[in-house]
């Protein structure tokens, strides 16, 4: 696809997830191939601590998880329909409505996750908005993301339509948490365990 495609299709993403909210929950798998990982992130943060779980769609299953281990959990995403779903299944959570792209909030968290939604910023949005994560985890925080597993710009499907995917270099995400403080970066490229996720834990922050 020509660079002008990809650009076009980078600024549609969000109205892909917007106007096929309740197709893309339906279909959305409910089956917890996450939970080794989830488990894994979760057993860094302090018990009953802080996680915001970004890109969170309607909620299930990730912040549904989170929740039932008891961590206080706030959602965000830039999809008001995904919200209004996930609203209506946890109205006790905290569900924002707002970019990740502009990140601004008064509280600060021991746990971010983006599980299938920061993938879908461009590598410069990437290198920006893993700066904001940083500023809004608590010290000794840790972050979670999926990535690609090589550089590059490709495109994926959402209830039938294009969506945009980039990815930095491996060692480009590893360079950049440890500049912004973090102590340990782990990283599994295209596991066939978890159906060929790349997978990004960041732990310990400063």
């Amino acid at each position: 696809m020509s660079e002008k495609n990809l650009h076009i299709l980078h600024k549609r993403t969000p109205k892909v997830y917007e106007n096929n909210a309740k197709l893309w929950d339906q279909q959305r798998p409910r089956v917890l191939f996450e939970q080794l990982w989830l488990d894994k992130f979760l057993s860094t943060l302090p018990a009953n601590g802080s996680v915001l779980d970004v890109g969170c769609g309607a909620g299930v299953p990730i912040s549904e998880y989170c929740l039932s281990k008891g961590f206080q959990l706030s959602g965000l995403d830039i999809s008001a329909a995904m919200l209004t779903i996930a609203k209506s299944r946890f109205p006790a959570a905290n569900w924002i409505a707002m970019d990740m792209r502009d990140l601004q909030l008064e509280s600060t968290f021991d746990g971010i996750i983006s599980w299938d939604g920061f993938f879908h910023l461009t590598q410069q949005e990437q290198r920006q908005t893993l700066g904001l994560f940083a500023k809004h985890l608590n010290p000794k925080g840790s972050l979670m993301l999926t990535i690609g597993h090589e550089e590059g710009e490709v495109t994926g499907t959402v209830a039938g339509e294009q969506v945009y995917h980039a990815s930095l270099a491996p060692e480009e995400y590893r360079t950049i948490l440890t500049s912004l403080g973090f102590k340990e970066v782990e990283m599994v490229l295209q596991d066939p365990e978890w159906e060929f996720h790349s997978i990004l834990l960041a732990t310990a922050k400063d």
